[in-house]
């Protein structure tokens, strides 16, 4: 599944110190504005503590973890839609994205020029929200344009449902309303899809704290900013990039006594991680056996037999039946044989929609 989500923020707010403690990329991270000119992208390991059961049990010869992607994006300013700073350059680049992660300053020091010049961080994540909304309207008075005065000769019912859908997001836009926080049906969802709107984007904040705030866990910057983020009904995820970053060079031992020292059970960027993955609706499903066991990543809602194609394609055409367990009655019940004794070895046909944390062996035949 080749999702991605995009980390966006002003300048200066620790985007690409957060991003290559993700990735341990070693990309140009400075303390002036513009230091990512194109967007840099990572693959990282989804964390999952199914599948290091899995390797414990079955013991096989190769391990492998589903991954996801991350790009980082440069810093936008106020006035990006007018083509201030590196303007829509980087506007374009949030539209390849399937999601956004927007990085928030939430920590006061000198040393670390802002680029409005001071901690204010509803300010930025105002200025960045007003800057995806005019670059949106821009995308749908453009079109509106096109089909308006169609719309009003025609009797054409396409074209009419077109321009009242149009009608609706420049309203909204105009309002200053984010287009993610319109109550839109499913085909009006499926129409606005192909313009790639950035408002429309679903959205995680990301409040970026000092390493004292992270011990003491006092910042009163968090709060504001998980009161802001009701209103997209987003989730506010908290880290310190530097201590992110510190973590990164460490093997997982090192990694594990530092976090239990900070009285920590999961990193920040683990937490993100998981919190991305999960914003795109996004699971997995596991196979596994003594040559491998495997997380693989399907979309919430697919079929047996689509999750199958996403293994081989051969699988998908031929398919036949599905042999699942569920990951907790393998860990309840300690092994397979067990789990088939206790009667929760399932049969499932086509009609069958995976669930997070199913076990499966396809059956096919080509």
């Amino acid at each position: 599944m080749s999702l991605t989500a995009g980390i966006v923020g002003l300048p200066n707010v620790g985007k690409s110190t957060l991003f290559n403690a993700i990735t341990k990329k070693n990309i140009l991270a400075a303390n002036y504005p513009f230091a990512t000119i194109d967007p840099n992208v990572g693959v990282v390991v989804v964390p999952d503590e199914r599948l290091d059961f899995l390797n414990k049990l079955y013991n096989p010869k190769s391990l492998v973890p589903t991954t996801f992607e991350f790009t980082d994006i440069a810093g936008l300013v106020k006035g990006a839609s007018l083509g201030e700073g590196l303007g829509n350059k980087f506007l374009s680049h949030i539209r390849e994205v399937d999601a956004i992660c927007e990085v928030v300053r939430c920590f006061e020091n000198n040393d670390i020029i802002h680029v409005e010049n001071s901690v204010d961080p509803i300010r930025d994540i105002e200025i960045i929200e007003v800057e995806l909304i005019l670059s949106d309207l821009e995308v749908v008075e453009n079109r509106f344009n096109k089909i308006g005065k169609k719309a009003t000769m025609s009797k054409d019912k396409e074209v009419q449902k077109e321009a009242y859908i149009l009608t609706k997001l420049k309203e909204a836009l105009e309002k200053n309303i984010p287009i993610r926080r319109l109550e839109l049906t499913d085909d009006e969802k499926l129409y606005i899809k192909p313009f790639n709107l950035l408002t429309s984007k679903p959205i995680i904040y990301v409040a970026n704290v000092s390493e004292d705030d992270l011990l003491t866990k006092n910042n009163k910057y968090i709060e504001k900013v998980r009161e802001y983020a009701k209103k997209d009904n987003a989730q506010v995820v908290v880290v310190c990039a530097k201590v992110e970053a510190d973590l990164s060079e460490m093997d997982s031992n090192e990694k594990e006594e530092f976090l239990h020292e900070l009285g920590i059970d999961m990193s920040g960027i683990d937490k993100l991680i998981n919190a991305s993955y999960s914003l795109l609706g996004l699971k997995t499903f596991f196979t596994a056996g003594e040559d491998e066991c495997r997380a693989w990543t399907f979309k919430t809602g697919m079929k047996a037999p689509k999750c199958a194609g996403i293994i081989h394609t051969d699988f998908e055409k031929g398919f036949i039946k599905a042999e699942i367990m569920s990951y907790e009655d393998l860990k309840n019940c300690g092994s397979e044989k067990a789990v088939k004794e206790a009667g929760k070895m399932r049969l499932e046909g086509k009609d069958y929609i995976m669930q997070d944390g199913d076990i499966c062996y396809f059956r096919f035949n080509v």
